[in-house]
């Protein structure tokens, strides 16, 4: 019976979002899928996770937002982001329009390099055209950094693209099919959460949708007492499915990152955030 549900769960996620499919019937099909399953949420709602969804989950974050704990961060990734390199060259040199918000375009297909780029590894490509060593993707210097980054772009709309080309097609189509594979001992997608049973319980916690769910990152989670980043949160999920997870800026977590973030295209930038 089990394996008969698990089944059935599997296949209302392919019939949501075919395996196939191309990604523009992606993100439409399935943000109407969620206006539907949530017709009292705006498009803009969807950026705040489950405190779109919760009430009292929702009255706590506001409270909490009125002395962020994530404001730290920010000032400190700015303070390293306006520190010049040894060459006298600054972060700024790399990324122009900076203050006109650029988390919202990330990340994107390099054509150059056949590979998704994310915001941290363009901030250490950066470093190394100054002479500077790459920040561990863990490295709260590095997450510091793009914490400023991102709240310069707060209230951008989402714009990633996947272009026609096909190395492009096939990572969105990795992170495609690694959202929706089961895997672990508990035999759980990230879709099983978050697509099938948004917005339902699991324990004490609401289940957030996959629509906005990379938008409010990085993000202060209560439970690290810090500012972590979207990777750490994927291997936060694969522990408790028990599953074997990718290492942080992995290939995977990469294309993974890239899919979940075109789905939620049109949505506001909202990080950082908090989340508990």
């Amino acid at each position: 019976m089990k394996q008969l549900r698990y089944g059935f769960l599997f296949l209302s996620s392919l019939m949501i979002a075919p395996i196939a499919s191309a990604p523009l019937d992606d993100l439409y099909t399935l943000q109407q899928h969620f206006f539907t399953q949530f017709p009292t949420l705006s498009r803009q709602d969807f950026s705040n996770g489950v405190y779109a969804l919760d009430p009292d989950a929702r009255q706590s974050w506001l409270a909490i937002e009125q002395f962020p704990p994530y404001e730290i961060a920010i000032d400190l990734g700015k303070q390293l982001f306006t520190h010049p390199f040894s060459n006298g060259q600054h972060y700024g040199d790399c990324f122009p329009d900076y203050q006109q918000g650029m988390s919202q375009h990330y990340p994107y297909w390099d054509l150059k390099t056949q590979t998704v780029i994310t915001l941290s590894q363009a901030i250490n490509r950066c470093r190394q055209q100054n002479q500077a060593p790459p920040l561990p993707p863990t490295s709260q210097s590095l997450i510091n950094l793009t914490a400023y980054l991102t709240f310069l772009s707060r209230d951008k709309p989402i714009a990633i693209t996947v272009p026609p080309e096909p190395g492009a097609r096939a990572a969105y189509q990795h992170g495609k099919k690694y959202y929706h594979q089961r895997r672990g001992q508990l035999n759980f997608s990230c879709a099983s959460c978050h697509v099938q049973n948004a917005g339902k319980r699991l324990r004490t916690e609401t289940l957030s949708p996959l629509l906005g769910q990379t938008s409010n990152w990085p993000t202060y989670r209560l439970k690290w007492g810090r500012v972590g980043t979207l990777h750490q949160r994927f291997i936060g999920c694969h522990q408790q499915i028990r599953a074997q997870a990718a290492a942080p800026q992995s290939e995977i977590f990469r294309n993974l990152e890239y899919y979940m973030s075109y789905i939620s295209n049109g949505l506001p930038v909202n990080g950082p955030s908090i989340r508990k």
